[in-house]
């Protein structure tokens, strides 16, 4: 059985690229179908192997766990590229596209991988605990969609353990700074005090109501939350003493605030270019900071190219979310030393449950083989044998089977190969006195 992580994320691709491979929430289940029955039909594992996908503003991922044709390494590249193929052409987009992008992480690299993503080593905030809460969710779309088997849930248990670990014994997350935080950096860069802005929020997920959080932190003279649900909007918005209004406002309302920061599920753009010139026209040209922390985007590019509109991303984020790498270093060595004593321990168990089927079929034939001397024994008590001589020929038949197999191999066997069984038989015959 191989292990198999395939993907890209914030330092591979640009959020063009990471907002064409992301997969919506309600889709998670059955991409991960689509991804099994794609494989059962090409080179790739069978259609009874595992597999789960991670998306989110910062990566994809497919998990997979399989045979791969027990073609060894050919078969397990092979099998990255039916991987990416799946990927392409599940998106629509062209393979040549995508493949540049990706990184492919077989066996006990896919593991590293797991257990950095959810301890937070992988994220562009590092240490941020976000990232655990979003791939338990993608385990449990997983296991509904029937992906997950003996390995990924291992792989998946182990990794949240792991996780917990490396949270409770080090200081990965000290001295980071949220998205959220950067978020207000980087509109005080625009403004001077946020206190005299009016800032509006759009979604009422678990990203814009940490935003929320710490932009209410800065007394804003408004502070508005815009969702497709106004019951959702409603309630964060009075938490911090806000307003709430509906999306479909947006085109009429947009332009009475100064700052927008924007995190919805949308597949497509909320604001457009024609939106956005309305409201500078209304506002008169006053400088309006907009964040689009969505993936896939929630406002369309061109938006930038206004003059007036400071239109930021995701990954504009980068530079400032890493100050105060300097005091976490320490923290990350010990994290690294963690993950890979784990890793290890995960692929001494992956390496013993290779020997489960042969174990089992030496169990069931030597089984077989003492049910049939049994029954030999049991006829000739019936006959009327001594008891003694019934034992005797109970022992002997039952020690004669099970030495046939392995004396047949070693008379068939020449060179090399006799050689090795020849030192090999001793020690699996060996008995305690």
């Amino acid at each position: 059985m191989h292990l198999l992580t395939v993907g890209l994320n914030h330092t591979t691709a640009p959020v063009a690229l990471r907002e064409k491979v992301a997969f919506p929430a309600d889709q998670i289940g059955q991409a991960v179908m689509a991804a099994r029955a794609w494989f059962g039909g090409g080179s790739g594992p069978s259609m009874s192997d595992e597999a789960a996908i991670l998306s989110t503003c910062n990566r994809t991922e497919l998990y997979a766990a399989g045979n791969f044709q027990h073609g060894g390494a050919d078969a397990i590249d092979t099998s990255i590229d039916s991987t990416a193929h799946f990927l392409a052409h599940y998106h629509q987009l062209p393979y040549a596209d995508l493949r540049p992008h990706l990184y492919t992480l077989p066996q006990d690299n896919a593991v590293r991988h797991a257990f950095r993503v959810a301890s937070g080593l992988d994220s562009m905030v590092l240490g941020e605990a976000q990232i655990l809460g979003q791939m338990k969710d993608a385990v449990r779309h997983a296991e509904a969609a029937g992906g997950l088997g003996t390995y990924l849930h291992q792989l998946f248990q182990r990794t949240f353990a792991v996780a917990k670990e490396v949270r409770s014994t080090t200081e990965i997350g000290a001295h980071s700074v949220s998205m959220a935080a950067a978020a207000v950096r980087m509109s005080e860069r625009i403004f001077d005090s946020i206190a005299g802005q009016h800032v509006l929020f759009i979604g009422a997920g678990e990203m814009i109501e940490l935003c929320a959080t710490h932009f209410a932190a800065q007394n804003p003279k408004s502070l508005t939350v815009a969702n497709r649900t106004l019951e959702r909007a409603e309630l964060l918005a009075h938490r911090f003493d806000g307003k709430a209004i509906r999306l479909a406002d947006l085109p009429t309302q947009l332009g009475n605030f100064d700052i927008i920061v924007s995190c919805t599920a949308s597949s497509l753009p909320i604001i457009g270019l024609g939106m956005v010139e309305r409201a500078v026209k209304a506002r008169r040209h006053k400088p309006m900071f907009m964040l689009d922390l969505a993936v896939p985007r929630d406002i369309e590019t061109e938006i930038g190219r206004l003059d007036d509109i400071f239109l930021y991303t995701v990954d504009d984020l980068g530079s400032i979310v890493q100050t105060g790498m300097e005091h976490r270093q320490a923290a990350v060595a010990q994290a690294e030393a963690i993950i890979e004593t784990r890793v290890q321990s995960f692929m001494h168990w992956v390496d013993n449950r290779t020997v489960v089927p042969v174990i089992q079929d030496l169990q069931e034939s030597s089984e077989a083989m003492r049910r049939l001397e049994l029954e030999r024994a049991r006829k000739m008590l019936a006959k009327g044998e001594d008891i003694e001589v019934v034992l005797e020929a109970f022992s002997k038949g039952l020690t004669a089977k099970f030495m046939h197999g392995p004396q047949q191999a070693l008379h068939n066997a020449q060179g090399d190969e006799r050689a090795r069984l020849a030192a090999l038989l001793p020690q699996l015959f060996r008995t305690k006195r």
